[in-house]
């Protein structure tokens, strides 16, 4: 037969029981701090990640709109090159594609690019070199003028009336103009070589055109 159950025993069980009781609320209120810790921080985990997310992708905006304004200003200098190169972009071709192993800001070359488009838009002075091409072709004016100023005098003297007076002195308002007609090929000497035709060269030109229907009408 079972024991009775006496009143220390009976005591010795509620003071198991209540200690046991005591644990199981120590352990789940660790349970409860350990899981409010981890949803803590796991909350601060997703409010960082969003807060870097948010970063990214308006670090990602501003990149691509710093890439299309850079795309921009590469189209602008590219058609100005274009322009200078002549050719309707024959010469140039198409813009570069960005390098991938490009890096830094690209702001200091386009800066670098503009400025030397500015300096080579900037006409110099021809040089001395061609100062014989020059006289060349103040000679050429005069003997072409000189020409049609012949020209128009022989027909005069085929011809009777309004054209026998007004051809002779048509012909003498060509041979004069014969200095500056050497002008016209100088021009194109100076912008195929970028160059300003600036009083020097246009002294040049005159002079020899000049010299040359002295001595054409001297001869003649």
């Amino acid at each position: 037969m079972n024991e009775p159950v006496t009143s220390e025993t009976y005591a010795a069980q509620l003071r198991r029981l209540a200690e046991l009781t005591a644990r199981v609320h120590e352990q789940r209120e660790e349970a409860r701090a350990w899981y409010e810790q981890q949803c803590a921080a796991a909350d601060l985990a997703v409010t960082e990640s969003a807060a870097e997310v948010n970063q990214a992708e308006g670090e990602l905006v501003a990149a691509r709109e710093a890439q299309e304004r850079v795309d921009a200003e590469v189209a602008v200098l590219w058609q100005e090159l274009n322009a200078q190169l002549g050719g309707g972009g024959r010469r140039a071709g198409t813009p570069p594609a960005p390098a991938p192993e490009a890096t830094g800001d690209p702001g200091p070359l386009l800066d670098g690019v503009r400025d030397l488009l500015y300096r080579t838009r900037q006409r110099g002075e021809l040089p001395s070199g061609v100062n014989p091409l020059l006289a060349l072709c103040g000679v050429a004016g005069a003997v072409v003028a000189y020409a049609l100023g012949a020209g128009a005098r022989a027909l005069a003297l085929r011809s009777d009336g309004e054209l026998a007076v007004g051809l002779p002195v048509l012909a003498l308002v060509v041979t004069l103009l014969g200095p500056v007609l050497g002008l016209i090929p100088a021009r194109v000497l100076a912008d195929r070589r970028h160059a300003l035709l600036s009083p020097r060269p246009v002294l040049i030109v005159v002079a020899a055109g000049l010299a040359t229907t002295v001595l054409l009408l001297i001869a003649t």
